[in-house]
């Protein structure tokens, strides 16, 4: 194996899914601002996430849509007129 091709550095992250309010803990060298205080009394950079397998259409087997900024009603409107023309 190469050397000195693998990040330095990891640490404990929690990321959260903002969606379903779910969060784990892992390691990661990701940078964030935010922390967040863990169950273990100790606090934590935290990485928030739109999606997750917690909120995933695949995994949790429900069709839920989550509007981030939106996204949603932007793309309604962009093929409903797509949609109108073509008739």
């Amino acid at each position: 194996m190469k050397k000195d091709i693998h990040p330095q550095g990891y640490r404990k992250v929690i990321f959260k899914d903002i969606s379903c309010d779910y969060a784990f803990m892992t390691r990661s060298t990701i940078e964030t601002k935010d922390t967040i205080k863990w169950t273990d009394g100790n606090e934590y950079p935290l990485v928030k996430l739109e999606i997750s397998h917690m909120s995933h259409p695949f995994y949790t087997g429900k069709m839920k849509l989550i509007d981030t900024a939106g996204r949603v009603d932007k793309f309604r409107s962009r093929y409903s007129k797509k949609k109108e023309a073509g008739k």
